[in-house]
């Protein structure tokens, strides 16, 4: 064969060899469209369960689309996957908050501030705020008559602001897709700084728990995600300290982004805590006047509420009582416990000599995963906090949990109800297999090459 002939032949297969994902990716995002257009209706018609058997699926068909996006054509790629990621967004915002109600509660928050009131001084039903009410935003808030507002300070700027542009649910859902883009150009960045193919973005931008728990529930977890991936981006590439203050802001919006800044901090560097713990307390200082309200509703019930007080949702706990029986002080002292692991994770992840972006990564990824098994949260939207390490780190517990948080899913009291114990097996009793599944193969791995070195 001529040297010309063959350089085409060789040109043409490798183009064949590129269309044929992108055309498999293509295939796997009209499915992921067709499940999320029936899923409003089945959820409305039947319930939880078939959002549930929609979603989960949907999940399922990300991870095939995240390895074949891998090695389909970037820019044809690229075009595909956040053209349908747009439109499917555009389509749940359509429809009102199908999963939660909390998005209420930030819009009344933030029109609470714009008031000249601290948010954490009233329950939304009290006479105090009684001008503020409406037919569309006050009918709607959750535990209106003995709840205050759960949300840090962080959270409740964000809510002034966004309230400042236009008190409604649609442009607080905008709000939050803004901070979407600026999470998916992180995952780019991150992506390209570790040389991995940035197409694998489609594991964020299809996974159906950020698509329903943001676009259309609207939870403010979107806000902890940015702010802790723009913390880690400017701690890796060389600012820790300004990192860790964005770090810290993130956990003023949720909690769960608090042990990302083990994998920026250094053991002894006394520098960190200390900037952590300003920036904290300067975020507090507007709301100081509620005295130790600045805490809200979460240690006034929620604790409670949630059956973390009690045991009786810590699914490590409950399957500890299953075979023990319950014993008085044993949630101290799980808690304690579950205390120190994640001190002695968070110690060990600071002193690793291993420093490079992707293990960093991966060890926060680890971290953040110990973290929801330890304290078990009872809601889908907490999981979003592991959402993005999907696409930067892909790793077979993320993903089980990802989509296993999606069994959670419970709003409807008419559904045919799955035992919360029984969920959250399946949900971390997965995670616990794959983890395992991962150190053996990690193992069998050494183990070989080991026998292969001189």
């Amino acid at each position: 064969m001529p040297k010309a002939d063959a350089n085409q032949f060789g040109r043409l297969a490798r183009s064949a060899n590129d269309v044929v994902p992108l055309h498999r990716l293509a295939c796997i995002g009209v499915v992921i469209v067709g499940l999320t257009l029936v899923t409003p209706f089945a959820f409305e018609t039947l319930g939880d369960n078939a959002f549930i058997s929609l979603t989960i699926p949907a999940g399922l068909l990300t991870i095939g689309a995240t390895y074949l996006a891998e090695r389909a054509p970037p820019e044809r790629a690229l075009w595909l996957i956040f053209g349908l990621a747009v439109a499917l967004r555009a389509y749940v915002l359509l429809f009102d908050p199908l999963l939660s109600s909390d998005i209420y509660r930030y819009v009344w928050d933030g029109r609470v501030q714009a008031a000249g009131i601290n948010p954490y001084r009233y329950v939304p039903a009290d006479e105090t705020l009684a001008f503020l009410r409406d037919g569309k935003i006050f009918p709607h808030i959750n535990r209106p008559d003995f709840a205050v507002t759960i949300y840090p300070p962080v959270a409740q700027f964000f809510f002034l602001v966004v309230t400042r542009i236009d008190e409604s649910v649609t442009m607080m859902r905008l709000a939050l897709m803004g901070c979407e883009a600026v999470t998916v150009t992180l995952i780019m960045l991150l992506l390209r700084r570790m040389n991995r193919p940035v197409t694998r973005v489609v594991a964020y931008l299809w996974h159906p728990l950020p698509l329903w728990e943001i676009a259309n529930s609207g939870h403010v977890d979107a806000l902890m995600v940015a702010l802790m991936l723009l913390g880690l981006w400017i701690a890796l590439t060389g600012h820790a300290l300004r990192g860790a203050v964005l770090i810290t802001f993130a956990a003023l919006v949720k909690p769960f982004a608090a042990p990302a800044l083990a994998g920026i901090w250094r053991p002894w560097d006394l520098k960190m805590p200390l900037v952590v713990i300003a920036a904290a307390a300067l975020c507090y200082l507007p709301y100081l006047s509620v005295g130790w309200g600045v805490f809200g509703f979460l240690t006034k019930g929620y604790l409670t509420e949630e059956g973390i007080s009690a045991g009786y949702d810590l699914w490590l706990l409950s399957l500890w009582r299953l075979v023990f029986g319950e014993h008085q002080g044993d949630v101290v002292a799980y808690v304690l416990l579950a205390a120190l692991v994640l001190a002695f994770k968070g110690l060990s992840v600071a002193r690793s000599a291993h420093h490079t972006i992707a293990s960093s990564l991966a060890d926060i990824n680890m971290m953040l995963l110990l973290t929801l098994l330890l304290l078990s949260p009872n809601y889908p939207w907490y999981f979003l906090v592991i959402t993005p390490f999907t696409a930067l780190c892909g790793t077979l517990p993320t993903w089980v949990v990802s989509i296993g948080a999606l069994l959670l899913s419970e709003q409807l009291d008419w559904d045919f109800y799955i035992p919360r114990m029984v969920t959250k097996s399946i949900l971390f009793g997965g995670f616990l297999l794959a983890w395992a599944w991962v150190a053996w193969r990690t193992r069998m791995q050494l183990t070989a090459d080991a026998e292969l070195s001189p």
